[in-house]
């Protein structure tokens, strides 16, 4: 992070069904940060090809990742915060959305496939079907100690995790994390 007067933009990461719109919808109301639903901007075809349970491939996601690194870029030049919901499974993604801001933090909401499987079944009203759960899985690189990335268990219910992001985040400021520092 820069410094507590200037707010972060954060990727809120992980696998479908992580709770990623959840969380940071909540941190971005707590703040009053702009908050960015990473999915509203996949191109129909992309929530065409997932409602018909099939995986993205890399080509599939290059316009999306575009797309959201256009925003971190436009909050990155205001100096406004921003909270984007994106999947960002791969380190690949990660780098091209990281090109758009020094200022971009990850925040990993990691669980293992039983707990999202469950949380999936009862999730309705969304495009991603259960069945893509795996290649999720499949897809996913956690992020390494030279990412800008804290991980933290969606074990915790929705207001710990919360206050957990807080503590970890007044954290950084406070020690003043600089590009390419673990923020394990």
């Amino acid at each position: 992070m820069t410094s507590a007067s200037v707010p972060p933009i954060i990727v809120v990461m992980g696998v479908a069904g992580s709770g990623k719109s959840s969380i940071g919808a909540a941190l971005a109301a707590r703040h009053g940060w702009a908050f960015l639903e990473g999915d509203d901007l996949h191109p129909p075809a992309n929530v065409a090809r997932m409602a018909h349970g099939l995986p993205l491939t890399d080509a599939d996601r290059q316009e999306w990742l575009a797309a959201i690194a256009r925003h971190i870029a436009e909050a990155d030049r205001a100096g406004t915060g921003l909270v984007v919901a994106c999947s960002a499974l791969k380190r690949r993604y990660r780098d091209q959305l990281s090109a758009a801001s020094e200022r971009l933090l990850y925040l990993f909401l990691a669980g293992d496939k039983a707990l999202i499987t469950a949380r999936m079944a009862h999730r309705e009203g969304h495009f991603m079907p259960l069945s893509l759960i795996d290649s999720q899985f499949e897809a996913l690189e956690p992020p390494q100690p030279d990412e800008r990335a804290l991980t933290l268990p969606i074990t915790l219910e929705p207001g710990e995790l919360l206050e957990e992001i807080d503590r970890r985040l007044a954290s950084l400021w406070l020690h003043g994390l600089r590009q390419g520092e673990a923020a394990q």
